[in-house]
C-alpha cells in the first residue's frame, strides 16, 4: 500500500457499541486489536471489508473462508462488515466495497479492491505469504504450554513467604507425578533457601577459624552459595573431601553433590568443580 497508514486509533474500540460481524472470522472494532493487530505479529491477518447487500463481497468473503481452511494456519482471516464499523474502514483508507487488505506486524502490507476469482485471489495470497516468511515472531514456534496451576498455588505461597506452605505444594506434585523434574529442582531450591536463610552471618568467619569442623565448613558452603558465590562454595567442599575420610568425606561429598543440583549441569563452574572433586576422590 502507498503511503503510511496509522492503525493507532484501532488499538482502543470506540465508546458504545461496535456493530458485531457475523461468522467465526467476524471482526468489530471492538476486538480488532486483538484479532488483526496482535495476531498480525504471528501470522499475517487478510482483513476483508464486505458489505451484506453487496452479492461480489459475499462471495469473496465465501472464497477466502475456503482457503484460510485449506491452509492450515499459515494466514488469518478478519471479516469485516463496512457500514457498521466505519472507523475501521476509515482507518485503512477504503475507497470501495469489497476491499482486501493484508496486514502483518500491525502494518497495512497489500491490498486490492473489487471481486475476484479464485485463483487471483490464490496468488495475491501465495505473494503476501512469501514476503513475510520468518519475519513474524510467531511462524513456525510451537505454542508456550499451559502453565501448570499447581505452580502457580506453590509460587504464590512463596510470594506470601510461606515456604513450608510451598514444600507442601512440591511434595504433593511429587507424590502423583515422581517423575516430575520442574518439581524435584524447585524443591531442592526451595529446601536450600529454607536452610540458607537461617545460617548466622558469621558461618564463613566461623569455619575459617576451624577447618577440620566439617559441619562449619558445610554450613559456610551453604552461604557462599547464597551470596552468589558457588565456585567458593563447592572449592571449600572440595577441600574438606580431599582432607577427610570415612563419614566425613561422604558427609562432604554428599552435600556437594547436592549444590551441584541446584545448577544446570552444563555450567562451566559446575564441570570445573566436578573435576576437581574426581581428582580429589582419586
Amino acid at each position: 500500500m502507498s503511503g503510511a497508514v496509522d492503525l493507532s486509533s484501532l488499538k482502543q474500540p470506540a465508546g458504545g457499541a461496535a456493530g458485531a460481524t457475523g461468522g467465526d472470522y467476524g471482526v468489530s472494532e471492538a476486538d480488532f486489536e486483538t484479532k488483526v493487530l496482535r495476531r498480525s505479529m504471528q501470522v499475517p491477518v487478510v482483513v476483508v471489508l464486505y458489505s451484506q447487500r453487496s452479492p461480489g463481497s459475499v462471495e469473496l468473503v465465501r472464497t477466502l473462508e475456503r482457503l484460510v481452511a485449506a491452509d492450515g494456519g499459515t494466514w488469518d482471516l478478519a471479516t469485516v462488515e463496512a457500514e457498521a464499523n466505519m472507523r475501521i474502514a476509515q482507518a485503512l483508507r477504503v475507497q470501495g466495497i469489497p476491499t482486501v487488505i493484508a496486514i502483518a506486524a500491525g502494518q497495512p502490507l497489500a491490498d486490492f479492491e473489487g471481486a475476484q476469482p479464485e485463483p487471483q485471489v490464490r496468488q495475491w495470497l501465495n505473494a503476501v505469504i512469501e514476503a513475510v516468511a520468518g519475519k513474524l515472531e510467531g511462524e513456525g514456534q510451537p505454542e508456550e504450554p499451559a502453565a501448570d496451576p499447581r505452580f502457580a498455588a506453590a509460587e504464590a505461597a512463596l510470594d506470601q513467604g510461606d515456604l513450608a506452605g510451598a514444600e507442601a505444594v512440591y511434595q504433593d506434585i511429587l507424590a502423583a507425578e515422581p517423575a516430575n523434574e520442574e518439581a524435584k529442582g524447585a524443591l531442592r531450591q526451595l529446601r536450600f533457601l529454607a536452610r540458607a536463610q537461617e545460617l548466622p552471618e558469621s558461618a564463613i568467619e566461623t569455619a575459617d577459624a576451624d577447618p577440620a569442623n566439617v559441619d562449619a565448613a558445610i554450613a559456610a558452603a551453604d552461604l557462599e552459595l547464597f551470596q552468589q558465590r558457588p565456585e567458593a562454595a563447592f572449592d571449600r567442599l572440595i577441600a574438606v573431601v580431599k582432607r577427610t575420610s570415612g563419614e566425613e568425606r561422604t558427609t562432604a561429598r554428599t552435600r556437594l553433590l547436592e549444590l551441584f543440583e541446584l545448577f544446570d549441569q552444563a555450567e562451566p563452574f559446575v564441570i570445573a568443580a566436578r573435576r576437581k572433586l574426581a581428582a580429589a576422590l582419586y
